[in-house]
């Protein structure tokens, strides 16, 4: 692997890629300490503390984490990606029930161009709404317990901050692109990584408060425990790397069909259908939800409400149960939406393929369905299991939730997923100018 990333910087073209993403990423990550004019940062830090004590009891802890700590200090990329992942999802639904887009997404690439034109619309629609109601959230100083965050409110905070919010929004979308089109590997995801792993270092911290090295007294956490710690960061990563890669594959055999005096088909292939389709999808569309009541209990002060958004806190049993009923279904519910048997089952009759055993048309597409539906299933067990397995870390092990948050949820999905992708584009570079992969004498898995 080290001989891999050397040889990297070797290919010309590679090291401009690399270098490009490097210096963007860099970009972003600086514009995360920017502040956004009139805010009392050490103000919205303490109400943060106070509204949260871990890094996901609220939609706004959802949010600083895919920010990078950004929306903590509402910096001008305190939006971070959301707007532009929110668009994304409604407007791959929407694909999916209105026939024109449908349509549309079926010319290729330059319907592929013009639905991501209606998603940068969206993002800058979403980024506009929910940065006002920011702001307006800013200017309420009987929510914040005698706090004044916002020093001249007003229209002229209103409009600053909607301003700036939604040009950062729109810096990061166009970060993104570029890094897609002159970088290596996929843009957006790559930017929520960096946010991600920009957390790593408090989490050491914090560690390293709690282990105490040079002052047993204050210990909090034996050295076995992190032993423990250790092989369990190792065993979750692995197998989130199986199950990301993991996939059935169904046989397909194309007749041969004679066109003059040649011939065509006579090959077989397989067709992978992935065991988790919906991937990190299907957590954030939970979260949202789930976290809902929490967030609205800190602006309603109705009893009754406030004592169900105490019962769907993380920690809590019935959380729990609730968070992963939805993630199952969620699974689902996006799997049927972006995988159509019925669609690849004419496509295939239509250029003379067929899975052996199994008669073209209807009963192809009643296989693949019946194959999606029970492969789903272990996908949506162990995407519930990966998004409450912080919760157990935090019970059992006695430590916050930012460090129990890199042994599962959404942070370590994105990050094994996008790094896996990332490092297959570099090695299909390697291999393309006869250098050797990661994997001595092969390719990465997944990649025949």
């Amino acid at each position: 692997m080290l001989s891999a990333l050397v040889n990297s910087f070797k290919i010309p073209d590679l090291k401009r890629r690399l270098l490009i993403t490097g210096a963007l990423v860099a970009v972003y990550r600086i514009g995360c300490f920017v502040p956004t004019p009139g805010i009392d940062g050490a103000a919205l830090t303490s109400f943060f503390e106070r509204i949260a004590k871990t890094s996901g009891g609220t939609i706004f802890g959802m949010i600083n984490m895919f920010s990078g700590g950004a929306m903590e200090k509402l910096t001008i990329f305190a939006l971070g990606i959301m707007p532009y992942i929110s668009s994304s999802i409604i407007m791959q639904l929407l694909t999916a029930v209105i026939p024109a887009l449908e349509k549309l997404a079926k010319e290729g690439k330059a319907g592929y161009e013009r639905i991501n034109q209606f998603t940068r619309y969206g993002t800058v629609g979403l980024a506009v709404i929910q940065s006002f109601f920011i702001a307006l959230w800013l200017e309420n100083p009987a929510r914040f317990e005698g706090l004044r965050i916002v020093m001249h409110p007003g229209w002229g905070f209103r409009i600053v901050t909607v301003l700036t919010l939604t040009t950062g929004t729109i810096f990061i979308m166009w970060l993104g692109e570029q890094i897609q089109e002159r970088g290596i590997g996929n843009g957006i995801s790559l930017i929520i990584t960096a946010g991600i792993i920009s957390r790593i270092p408090a989490a050491f911290h914090q560690l390293g408060v709690l282990i105490s090295p040079f002052d047993p007294s204050r210990r909090q956490i034996q050295p076995f425990t992190l032993v423990i710690m250790a092989a369990l960061l190792a065993g979750v990563v692995f197998a989130v790397i199986l199950i990301t890669q993991g996939q059935r594959k169904i046989p397909v055999q194309y007749a041969r069909r004679i066109v003059g005096r040649k011939i065509y088909g006579g090959q077989s292939t397989y067709i992978p259908l992935k065991v988790d389709t919906a991937g990190v999808i299907s957590i954030i569309f939970a979260q949202s939800i789930i976290l809902f009541p929490a967030t609205l209990a800190s602006f309603i002060p109705n009893p009754a409400f406030q004592r169900l958004a105490q019962s769907l806190v993380r920690g809590q049993v019935l959380y729990t149960v609730v968070f992963a009923l939805l993630i199952t279904f969620f699974c689902y519910f996006y799997t049927a939406i972006v995988f159509n048997p019925v669609d690849l089952s004419e496509n295939m009759k239509k250029y003379g393929g067929f899975i052996p055993g199994i008669r073209p048309g209807t009963p192809t597409a009643e296989f693949l369905d019946y194959v999606m539906t029970r492969i789903t299933l272990a996908g949506a067990l162990f995407i519930a299991f990966i998004a409450i397995f912080p919760d157990f870390i935090m019970a059992w092990l006695k430590v916050p939730y930012l460090v129990a948050s890199f042994f599962g949820g959404t942070g370590i999905l994105i990050i094994v997923g996008v790094m896996l992708d990332t490092l297959k584009q570099i090695e299909s570079h390697l291999l393309m100018h006869h250098y050797d992969g990661f994997v001595k004498g092969g390719r990465m898995k997944g990649r025949r």
